[in-house]
């Protein structure tokens, strides 16, 4: 049943921030850039080894008509717009083993709105997904490779197909405070390129972050933060934890032999530093196994440097 309520979620995220309304004018009247939040994930940087959730790059742009120190209370008036590339890869792209999971090069762009209802935080957004040989980005992983003398990739007969997808993601959480620290248990639902279920938990030790806005990574579930307040400076230690029930995935093509796993798990710890208006993260997030075949887990590392002079 739980598929249906998440492919449901999906298309209501869609009609929501791609149908415009008269009422949703005023909305866009005087809208600035408030922040944003960039991400670098690598396997490289985490367990040291270039494999499957191999390396990813975000950045989100928050807009809206200003920041208060917390979201506003209607639907669309503040706006995060979204750009993401990923590689995932199999555990060796120099000479791919049977039953490794595929290549795939990922570039996705989408809005997503955060508001607040009834005492709950929440985040609404579609995104369109390209994946397969159409992206460039197994191309331009080449190059890298090729500069630094890493692997050679020969993979172009062992990547996922040319697609697009309209992927919806809407999740909802509530931070509670304790001492001098949060947690914030959250739920989330997405359906398309991946069709799934997750709980989880997020927790913040320290002074940075208070009064501002954190954004939520695709891969990792690290909140990486995005508006900063006035009064933050210092350090932040972040960790969290999530378990997710898999439908499908568009990565692990069932008409190719592949079985995701039906569950899934993330554990992440992170260090967060702000001095001035800059900030530094850095974070390490255990991966369980997602396609049955998968050896073991995986450890990818990440990393913000957001320098403002």
């Amino acid at each position: 049943m739980w598929q249906a309520v998440c492919r449901a979620g999906a298309i209501l995220c869609a009609i929501t921030l791609f149908t415009p309304t008269a009422s949703a004018q005023g909305y866009f009247d005087g809208r600035e850039t408030l922040g944003q939040a960039r991400l670098f994930t690598n396997d490289l940087i985490g367990d040291g080894r270039d494999r499957w959730r191999s390396g990813a790059y975000g950045i989100s742009t928050v807009r809206g008509p200003g920041w208060s120190g917390q979201l506003p209370l209607r639907m669309g008036e503040i706006m995060e717009y979204r750009f993401r590339g990923e590689v995932i890869a199999p555990a060796s792209i120099s000479n791919p083993a049977p039953g490794d999971r595929l290549y795939a090069g990922v570039l996705s762009v989408g809005a997503h709105t955060h508001f607040s209802w009834s005492g709950f935080e929440v985040a609404l957004g579609a995104d369109i997904v390209a994946m397969g040989e159409q992206t460039g980005i197994r191309h331009l992983q080449e190059v890298v490779h090729d500069t630094f003398s890493l692997q050679t990739s020969r993979v172009e007969s062992f990547q996922v197909n040319n697609g697009f997808y309209l992927h919806g993601t809407a999740e909802i959480g509530r931070e509670f405070s304790f001492g001098s620290g949060q947690v914030r248990p959250f739920v989330e639902l997405q359906a398309g390129v991946e069709t799934l279920a997750r709980v989880g938990l997020d927790m913040t030790f320290g002074g940075y972050g208070q009064g501002g806005l954190r954004l939520r990574d695709v891969t990792t579930g690290n909140r990486i933060s995005a508006i900063d307040s006035p009064d933050d400076h210092g350090f932040s230690l972040l960790l969290g934890g999530d378990y997710a029930w898999v439908d499908s995935s568009q990565y692990l093509p069932s008409d190719r032999g592949y079985t995701p796993q039906d569950t899934r798990y993330r554990l992440r710890a992170g260090v967060n530093y702000a001095f001035g208006h800059s900030n530094i993260f850095y974070g390490l997030t255990y991966l369980s196994e997602e396609f049955v075949g998968q050896s073991e887990g995986q450890t990818i590392g990440s990393v913000t440097v957001a320098l403002e002079f």
